[in-house]
């Protein structure tokens, strides 16, 4: 794998690889979805395609966490009926990276992170208009969990991209805060566990990488109590806003690199 060890790491890049992995404990326990950020700087300072493979476990450090913190919360009847439909997602997936190579794999993350912005974007005004969600039991929310379920298998196996879709699904079939955060949080672990026999398969996890990884999980902790901490007092619309520049700032830097 076209990787690099923790000794190949300016200072500076090793630094933007912490703040990376914080965001992402913080991400988890408060702001589901800020992660594209954390994305957007792997892709920058890590090859493109070996950096979906080293953000996996931090990924996975960082959901377990959350479901420490909001297991109690969980909606498992929503986790079952979206669980075969991301499972087709990520097989989609698997077999895209199997042909992509790393400029590939760097360009779509870039349009995927400009992709996840619009999302977030349309499910903020869809939020603001406090329309009816659509009952998770119907035609219409049994289609578009399987919809949003393929959608966010495929992101999340490519670039570690699912937060947002996931977001809009869970926040338009009406879940609150604490509802939100306990699906989402055994949601990604499941997920991101699953995703592991694949990453490893492609080549994308090996020995450095877990050393690189064990050494940015210290970072996700921190980070997952500073979420914590925060949840209750965020200005989420501000941040929201906030991620969304960041997000598409990165897109375009990948997409221009």
């Amino acid at each position: 794998m076209d990787t690099m060890t923790l000794w190949h790491l300016t200072g500076w890049e090793f630094a933007a690889l912490a703040f990376a992995a914080l965001l992402v404990g913080f991400s988890k326990t408060a702001v589901s979805g800020a992660n594209t950020v954390s994305l957007a700087i792997f892709a920058a300072v890590l090859p493109a395609r070996a950096s979906t493979g080293i953000l996996l476990p931090v990924l996975i450090a960082g959901d377990v966490l959350a479901v420490l913190t909001y297991r109690r919360h969980a909606h498992w009847p929503t986790l079952w009926r979206l669980f075969p439909a991301v499972g087709v997602g990520v097989v989609v997936g698997t077999l895209f990276l199997v042909w992509a190579d790393d400029a590939v794999v760097r360009t779509s993350i870039g349009v995927i992170l400009l992709f996840m912005a619009g999302v977030t974007v349309w499910r903020r005004r869809r939020a603001d208009a406090a329309e009816q969600p659509d009952e998770v039991t119907s035609r219409t929310g049994r289609a578009k969990a399987r919809s949003y379920g393929v959608l966010g298998g495929f992101t999340t196996m490519v670039a570690n991209a699912g937060g947002p879709v996931m977001s809009m699904y869970l926040l338009s079939a009406g879940f609150r805060k604490l509802g939100f955060l306990g699906t989402s949080a055994f949601f990604f672990l499941i997920v991101n566990v699953s995703k592991l026999p694949f990453s490893a398969g492609l080549g994308l996890i090996d020995g450095h990488s877990l050393l690189l990884d064990a050494v940015l999980v210290v970072f996700v902790v921190p980070g997952a109590f500073l979420g914590k901490w925060a949840v209750t007092r965020i200005n989420q619309r501000l941040f929201e806003r906030l991620v969304i520049a960041a997000t598409v700032v990165g897109g375009l830097q990948l997409l221009l690199a």
